[in-house]
Order: structure tokens, then sequence, then C-alpha cells
């Protein structure tokens, strides 16, 4: 089977998906969708963070444990069921891509608001990673800041040829091709570059959170 690697671009609650597949230098795209792990009828996962603003930061850390747990189990399974449908269509998944907030000190975020809407985006993002792995997928986490830098640095491209894959990726898939969807693309192509030029790294999940720019 030819190897693909999926992208995810981390939003609330939810990631826009993309699927490609080998040759590494010019890959093909194959699938855009999106994963669901909560909907505003359970509010608690929705936005776990804000269902909790006005507890002190320490008791929020821990009150939000529980729905943490339930979305990683939707995200797990979101994830478990787009491998699957690869798998059935002859390809094999061997990477995961993830695109999202860099971790940062929300300790230091004296608003409580802001730093509800910074800690969701670090939380989804983590759960994408903890997805991957109950998966036994690998996965590498890259900040979606200057993301094109990074890529036309390990890709080697030049940013006209990067957005000209990009644009190739979209005439396949279809609409909506958005920012989003570009990312998740990114993701999912670095990530087969990693598999493509190590093929016995490891089938584990392990996050290497990559720094655009």
């Amino acid at each position: 089977m030819p190897a693909a690697s999926i992208g995810l671009r981390a939003k609330t609650a939810r990631a826009i998906a993309v699927i490609l597949a080998e040759p590494a230098e010019a890959p093909v795209a194959l699938l855009r969708t999106e994963l669901i792990f909560a909907t505003p009828q359970t509010p608690a996962t929705f936005q776990p963070y804000h269902e909790v603003m006005n507890l002190p930061w320490e008791r929020a850390q821990l009150a939000v444990k529980e729905s943490e747990a339930a979305l990683v189990a939707a995200a797990a399974a979101a994830l478990g069921r787009l491998t699957s449908q690869a798998r059935a269509d002859g390809q094999i998944i061997r990477s995961v891509g993830i695109v999202g907030a860099p971790s940062r000190n929300l300790d230091a975020i004296a608003s409580p608001h802001i730093r509800a809407h910074a800690a969701e985006g670090v939380l989804f993002r983590r759960i994408l990673e903890s997805a991957a792995a109950e998966n036994g997928v690998e996965c590498a986490a890259y900040a979606e800041r200057d993301l094109e830098g990074l890529a036309m640095k390990e890709l080697g491209l030049t940013r006209l040829a990067l957005r000209e894959h990009l644009s190739r990726f979209g005439s396949s898939l279809g609409r909506p091709w958005r920012a989003d969807e570009k990312l998740a693309s990114i993701g999912a192509w670095l990530a087969l570059h990693g598999i493509i030029r190590s093929p016995h790294s490891r089938t584990r999940a392990t996050a290497r959170f990559r720094l655009g720019g």
C-alpha cells in the first residue's frame, strides 16, 4: 500500500483534515474532510475553559480534565475512522501532521477570557496529539505561525512553488479550499516528507513541536 499522511488543522472542538499520499516530492491529494469532537449541544466539551472561566486558574485546570478525556476519546475515534477509511481505499496512514497553537505560559495571562481562548488553542492541538497516540500513528506538531516558511525550508521549495502545489491540491479536492485546508495540507506534506525520509521511524506517536520561521 502507498504511504499517506493526514494533516490536521486544529480548531475549536474540531479539525480540518487533508490526506496526501506519496510521492513525497509531489504528493497526491486524496481527501479533504472535517473531524468533529463536540457540538454546541455539549458546551462543556465545546469550549471547556470557557465553562470554568470564573474559577481560579488552578481549579479551572483541574475542572477541564473530564472534558479533555471525553474530547480525546472522541478525537481518537474520529481519527481511527479516517485511518480505516484510508486503508479500505488502499492507503496506509503512516503519520499525522498537526497544525495548531504553540505551547505558551498560560499562567502569565491575566484576563480570564483571553486565557480561556489561549488555553483552548493549546488544548485542542494537544488533544489531536493524544488521538494520534491512541491510534498508534506517529505525529509531528507544527505552529501555525509562518508554516509556509517552515515548509519552504523543509521541502526545498520556493514560496511560489509551494503555493502552486497547494492550488493543485485544492483543484483535486474541491471547495471549500481556505487557509485552514491549506495549513492542513502543509501539515500532511511535512509529515509525509518526514516518514519517507526516515522509513524506520517509530510507529508510536511522538509529537515534535516545530516552530515556524
